[in-house]
C-alpha cells in the first residue's frame, strides 16, 4: 500500500478533441508526471474546419485504450500500483467527455479503484503546480518543475493566487484564497478569447486549430522583406501604366496594416469581465473591404498582428488592475491560449516591472494544451485531502459519476 507521500493516480483526460493519459504521483508532496500520453484529433477535425463531437467521441473510444496502456508502461505502473482513477468531468462536449467518464468507470470497476471527477479548468489551473521526474547518467534522480523558471509551492506561500484561464470556451480571472476555493472575478460575456482566435482564423482562410495559426501568422507581420514590397509596388505600377488588369493576390495598398488598430472591447469597463465578439466583428468588416484575392501574406499578417494585440491588451490590461486589488502573491495563465507566447511576454513584463511582490508562473508548453497529467495534478492534491471514508465512498460510488457539460468550479 503505498504511503501519502507516494499516492499516485492514473488520469484521463476527453474533454474535447485530445485522447490523453498520464501517470501522476505525489513525490516529496508535489505532483510529479511519470507518463504523459496524448493522441491528437487535429488532422481528422482540420478538414471541417472544427472539431466534430460526434466524430471526436468515435476517436476517443478507438484511441482511449492504447493510450492509457502506454502511460501505464512508460511509467513501469500496473493497476496494483494505482490509488486511483482520475477524470476529466466536465465541462466540455458531452459525447467526448461521456467516452472518457465511461472508461475510467469501467476501469474503477474492474480495479476496484476510488474514481475522482476533476473540473477541466481547474485541471489547467493546476498544471501550474506540475514537477517532472527526471534521471540522466550523471545526475540523480531529480524533481524539476515544468511551471516557467520558478517552483510553485504546494503550500499556503502561493496564496492568494490569481489565474488568468484563457481557453476555446473559457475567458475568466479567477482568485483562490487556498487549494481548490475558486472566487470568479469576472469572465466573458460572449465568445472566449480562444474562441475569436478560431473564429478569424476561419475567415482568414487559416487551417485548423486557428489559435497557433493567428499566432504564427502575427509573428511574421513585418517581416516579409523589402525585395517583397519592392516587387508589388512595381508589379501594381506596371500594370496602371500600361492599362493592364491589376495583378491578382497583390493588393499591396490595401495589404499596408502599419496602423491597423482593432478596438479593445470592454478594457475600461472597470471591472473583470471580457467581451470579443465584437472585435471579431470588426476584424471581419476590415477583410471584407478588401477583396478576396487580395488577401495576400502581408494582409493575412496584418490583421493577426492586429487582432492579436488587441486581444492580449484587454487579457493584460484586466489582469493587472486585479493585481493591483488584490495583490495576490502569484500569478498564473491557464488554458490553451496560456501557450501564446505574446501574453506570456506581455504579462511577464508588467509582473516584473509594476508588481515585484508576485510572483508570475506559467505552465510548460505541454501541459498547456489539453492533457491528463493536468488532470492528474488536481486529483492528487484533492486525493491527499480526503479521509480514509471519503476515499472509500469513492470506491463504492464510481460508477455513479456521470459527465457534466457545464460542471461548475466548486470547493472540495
Amino acid at each position: 500500500m503505498h504511503t501519502e507521500k507516494s499516492l499516485k493516480i492514473l488520469a484521463i483526460e476527453t474533454s474535447c478533441d485530445d485522447t490523453a493519459a498520464a501517470v501522476v504521483a505525489l513525490v516529496g508532496g508535489v505532483p510529479t508526471v511519470l507518463s504523459s500520453v496524448v493522441s491528437s484529433q487535429i488532422e481528422l477535425h482540420r478538414q471541417y474546419g472544427g472539431v466534430v463531437p460526434a466524430l471526436a467521441a468515435r476517436e476517443h473510444v478507438k484511441n482511449l485504450v492504447p493510450v492509457i496502456d502506454e502511460a501505464l508502461r512508460a511509467s513501469d505502473t500496473g493497476p496494483n500500483d494505482i490509488d486511483a482513477i482520475a477524470v476529466t468531468q466536465g465541462p466540455g462536449l458531452i459525447p467526448a467527455l461521456l467516452a472518457g467518464v465511461s472508461g475510467a468507470k469501467a476501469l474503477a470497476s474492474v480495479w476496484a479503484k476510488p474514481l475522482i471527477g476533476i473540473h477541466h479548468i481547474e485541471g489547467h489551473i493546476y498544471a501550474n503546480f506540475i514537477h517532472t521526474l527526471t534521471t540522466d547518467n550523471s545526475q540523480p534522480t531529480t524533481i524539476e518543475s515544468d511551471s516557467g523558471n520558478r517552483k510553485l509551492e504546494i503550500g499556503n506561500s502561493c496564496f492568494p493566487l490569481l489565474a488568468l484561464v484563457v481557453s476555446g470556451g473559457h475567458t475568466e480571472l479567477v482568485l483562490m484564497r487556498d487549494h481548490f476555493e475558486y472566487e470568479i472575478l469576472g469572465r466573458t460575456k460572449d465568445d472566449a478569447a480562444g474562441e475569436a482566435f478560431d473564429k478569424v482564423a476561419k475567415m482568414l482562410g487559416l487551417p485548423y486549430p486557428g489559435g497557433p495559426e493567428v499566432a504564427a501568422r502575427a509573428a511574421q507581420y513585418g517581416k516579409e522583406g523589402p525585395s517583397l514590397r519592392d516587387g508589388l509596388v512595381e508589379a501594381i505600377q506596371d500594370s496602371e501604366s500600361s492599362g493592364s488588369p491589376r495583378p491578382r493576390g497583390l493588393g499591396l495598398a490595401k495589404t499596408d496594416k502599419k496602423n491597423l488598430c482593432f478596438p479593445r472591447p470592454m478594457i475600461d469597463s472597470g471591472d473583470y469581465d471580457f467581451s470579443f465578439s465584437g472585435l471579431k466583428t470588426a476584424v471581419l468588416y476590415e477583410i471584407r473591404k478588401t477583396a478576396e484575392e487580395d488577401r495576400d501574406e502581408p494582409f493575412i499578417n496584418g490583421i493577426c498582428h492586429a487582432f492579436q494585440e488587441a486581444v492580449v491588451d484587454v487579457l493584460t490590461a484586466k489582469t493587472r488592475r486585479a493585481i493591483e486589488e488584490y495583490a495576490p502573491a502569484t500569478l498564473v495563465i491557464a488554458g490553451g491560449v496560456s501557450a501564446n507566447v505574446l501574453l506570456r511576454e506581455s504579462l511577464s513584463t508588467i509582473v516584473a516591472s509594476e508588481f515585484p511582490y508576485t510572483a508570475f508562473v506559467v505552465p510548460d508548453f505541454k501541459y498547456s494544451l489539453d492533457n491528463a497529467a493536468m488532470i492528474g495534478s488536481a486529483a492528487l492534491l484533492r486525493y491527499a485531502r480526503l479521509s480514509p471514508k471519503e476515499r472509500e465512498a469513492l470506491k463504492k460510488n464510481a460508477i455513479d459519476l456521470e459527465p457534466d457539460a457545464n460542471l461548475p468550479l466548486s470547493k472540495p
